[in-house]
């Protein structure tokens, strides 16, 4: 038999190898506090909004709603402020230290909210786009850019009256809820994801057709290419950051099956 000695301080051993299988020192360091990632992350959404308005206003001659080149200008500060900054927020709302106790409805209520609120500026964002275009004679849909970006909202569209319907409504019953649920959050982080790429695509798409005749050529990289790359990279990163909050498992509400979890808003207790 072992001495107790030698057994507790085998035992001991075998914990502290079983803490460091689970726990490893760099997990450890990349275990950020979420708070200071989502000040910096809501800082970064504010320099890019910032950093679109400013291409729309110093380069391509500012904003107007008369159907001219500067009513287009509405579009790409509509989009980046929805499609992208607006949503990553509404997708980061469960990941809310405040939300991960107490009732859940508030916070699906925020979450809606702010998605619909997304939504509105991307339909206001088309609509400049579509005006521009037929008082100037351009056709509509022709490009890459335009297919992925109404097919992005296309499914936003449907992904958020899926969701109301299915956790804001009474009707449906809680095995659809809980059926839906991974469905829901997979088809949030991809729209986010083609949101982006679509913003990223039409920044180049605006540059290759605003950069030639009378101006530097794209190509040789003037100061409003640089500036408008420097764009897309912050969108992207915007992006990925979201993305990544999302996947990290440290993050997430471990109250998730809280006893509203599943509760309709038009059944919810006043």
């Amino acid at each position: 038999m072992e001495a107790p000695g030698e057994a507790e301080g085998a035992a001991g051993l075998g914990g502290r190898r079983a803490g460091l299988r689970h726990r490893h020192p760099v997990a450890d360091m990349l275990d950020l506090p979420f708070l200071p990632f989502c000040i910096l992350l809501g800082g970064l959404g504010f320099v890019c909004v910032i950093f679109v308005s400013a291409w729309c206003q110093h380069w391509r001659g500012g904003f107007a709603l008369d159907g001219s080149a500067q009513m287009f200008n509405w579009h790409p500060v509509l989009m980046v402020t929805g499609m992208v900054v607006l949503y990553g927020a509404a997708a980061l709302v469960y990941r809310l230290p405040p939300a991960w106790s107490g009732p859940k409805l508030p916070w699906k209520v925020l979450h809606g909210a702010l998605a619909l609120a997304a939504f509105g500026l991307a339909v206001l964002g088309l609509a400049a786009v579509f005006r521009f275009h037929n008082v100037h004679g351009t056709p509509n849909m022709y490009s890459l850019h335009s297919w992925l970006g109404l097919a992005t909202v296309l499914l936003f569209s449907c992904q958020w009256l899926a969701g109301f319907s299915a956790f804001l409504l009474p009707w449906a019953p809680a095995w659809l809820r809980a059926l839906y649920k991974p469905a829901h959050v997979f088809f949030g982080s991809t729209i986010l994801m083609l949101s982006v790429a679509s913003c990223v695509s039409g920044i180049n798409e605006k540059l290759f057709f605003s950069l030639k005749n009378g101006t530097t050529e794209y190509k040789r990289l003037p100061a409003e290419a640089v500036f408008a790359n420097l764009l897309g990279l912050l969108i992207l990163l915007f992006g990925v950051l979201v993305l990544g909050a999302l996947a990290r498992p440290s993050w997430k509400r471990p109250d998730a099956d809280s006893p509203d979890s599943c509760q309709p808003l038009l059944t919810a207790e006043r």
